[in-house]
């Protein structure tokens, strides 16, 4: 059997490859040098990649096979997430694989600032005695201002508790039961920007918050202030910062980000109170090392079929294991709907009751959807890829779930409602110890059979001799019957009966059983 192929564009610790494990054919490349790079992923299965390789519209192009890309670290600059979504190729990344590195890198830069440490290195390696030049503040009972309070802000708030300080926080998202286990009072921003001693920034880059330490927030700190931005570049304006510097207005800072990298000329690589690192926050080997192998079994994850918690293009987050087996029964429910309704609706409602609905069960959304589509169109479909094709074909989605279900422990139905106001529906459940997927309802017929490679289902009118000529005609061809249940709807006369067969039924015979029973519909699904 071949094996997946993953394709390692950059360099990658060992401990990366010996996580991917000995499942994958792997492959090596410089991802920097696109003539290198394209011809390299023509039959890929997955590529690892850190900062140095562009996965762009091109490159994405240049992979069919391609099914995840995983980056080892978490900045994603260099990928096209939304060409890899059109695509149906997942992208994962390692977003907390360097919050330490960072964090401690931020402690460092703040205690640089305060101590003057990098000025007084270089003149003391310039050959100058220099103690009266460089004295600086102690941070015991000083307030220390942490502006975004994630992961990251709240490894900092944990660290500079040991020093005495002071510490208050502010970020809209966050909750005072929170901060308040880290002895953090949360504060507005403009309070937070007058009363601190030192801020540090520890916010992602978008549109809310670009440049929103800027001239405005810059003219209420103290003069003393000592700034620190280890987060994103442009989070903090550097040209509003070095007129500040310059003018007496802060008192110093340490940066380890810029708005435009890689930076070689400031202004404020002129102010000795500046201390500057070349964007090292994640660059640890304990922070390498993580990110290279989460990435890995992130892969390994995909490449199974298994949805990804780190995955950034696909909704659903962490799926509890109660919740795993049922991926694959509403997955099934999806392509015997599509094979019942003849095409795909324009609504559909994926409505799940019992018990386990105590857990988060919208991935089953997203398993549906992919069901929905596998057999009706040519592009693989994948939880990245289907709700674009459910957005495309005009067909919306709805969870509903409830806690009681009436004929079994757990059951999930799906309802469609096509273009022309026809609701098909088909329901299912997991079974017994081994959890046996089993069909238990068909447009209101009530069913219990288990899901099989060969599905075919007939409506008729009700009356004898029909189970006869069927199981006749099947058996003359050699067709094996596997399972068949009859249903019958009362208040119309109509029946349902529901087959098993060990092996695909030729169209020709289909449609000379349709014509010998007199068939109202009939339905194959071939889930092979």
């Amino acid at each position: 059997m071949t094996k997946p192929v993953v394709l390692l564009a950059e360099e990658l610790s060992p401990a990366t490859i010996e996580a991917l494990g000995p499942d994958f054919e792997i492959r090596h490349t410089d991802g920097a040098d696109r003539s290198q790079l394209l011809p390299a992923l023509a039959d890929v299965d997955a590529v690892l990649i850190r900062s140095a390789t562009k996965m762009d519209a091109e490159a994405i192009a240049a992979a069919p096979q391609l099914k995840v890309i995983a980056r080892a670290g978490v900045g994603l600059d260099n990928v096209d997430i939304p060409a890899a979504t059109q695509a149906g190729v997942m992208v994962v990344n390692a977003p907390t694989s360097n919050i330490t590195s960072a964090a401690e890198l931020a402690v460092g830069l703040l205690i640089a600032a305060a101590r003057n440490i990098a000025p007084a290195n270089q003149a003391l390696k310039g050959g100058k005695w220099k103690r009266s030049a460089y004295g600086g503040v102690e941070l015991l009972d000083k307030t220390v201002g942490i502006v975004g309070f994630g992961r990251i802000g709240q490894l900092v708030a944990e660290r500079l508790k040991g020093f005495g300080v002071e510490l208050v926080a502010y970020d809209p998202y966050a909750t005072v039961q929170r901060a308040g286990q880290l002895g953090v009072r949360l504060v507005g921003l403009d309070e937070l920007l007058e009363t601190a001693d030192f801020i540090t920034i520890h916010l992602p880059k978008n549109a809310e918050t670009m440049g929103l330490i800027g001239k405005e927030a810059l003219a209420k700190v103290k003069p003393t202030v000592r700034i620190v931005n280890a987060a994103r570049g442009g989070v903090l304006d550097e040209e509003a910062l070095a007129a500040a510097i310059a003018e007496g207005r802060v008192g110093g800072a340490g940066l380890d980000v810029f708005a435009k990298e890689p930076c070689t000329e400031s202004p404020l690589f002129e102010h000795e109170a500046v201390v500057v690192t070349p964007h090292l926050g994640a660059s640890t080997e304990e922070a390498q090392e993580k990110a290279g192998v989460a990435v890995a079994r992130s892969v390994r994850l995909a490449l199974s079929g298994d949805l990804v918690p780190d995955a950034v293009n696909v909704s659903g987050g962490t799926v509890a294991e109660e919740v795993r087996p049922g991926m694959d029964l509403v997955e099934q429910l999806g392509r015997i709907f599509t094979a019942i309704a003849g095409g795909v609706p324009v609504q559909l409602d994926v409505d799940v009751r019992g018990e386990i609905t105590r857990h988060d069960v919208s991935i089953w959304e997203l398993s549906a959807l992919k069901g929905l589509f596998a057999d009706v169109t040519e592009t693989p479909v994948t939880y990245v890829n289907a709700p674009l094709l459910a957005a495309d074909r005009g067909c919306k989605t709805r969870l509903v779930t409830s806690s009681v279900a009436e004929d079994f422990r757990n059951v999930t139905t799906l309802r469609g409602t096509m273009a022309d106001g026809t609701v098909v529906s088909v329901a299912g459940t997991l079974t017994g110890p081994k959890m046996v997927q089993k069909i238990t309802g068909v447009n209101g017929f009530d069913l219990e059979i288990p899901i099989s490679q060969h599905l075919v289902f007939y409506t008729y009118e009700d009356r004898p001799g029909v189970i006869g000529a069927l199981g006749q005609m099947l058996g003359d061809a050699s067709i094996n019957i596997a399972g068949m249940q009859v249903s019958r709807d009362d208040r119309t006369g109509m029946a349902l009966v529901a087959l098993t067969v060990d092996s695909a039924i030729p169209a020709h015979l289909v449609s000379a059983i349709e014509k010998e029973i007199g068939a109202a519909t009939v339905r194959v699904a071939d889930l092979d």
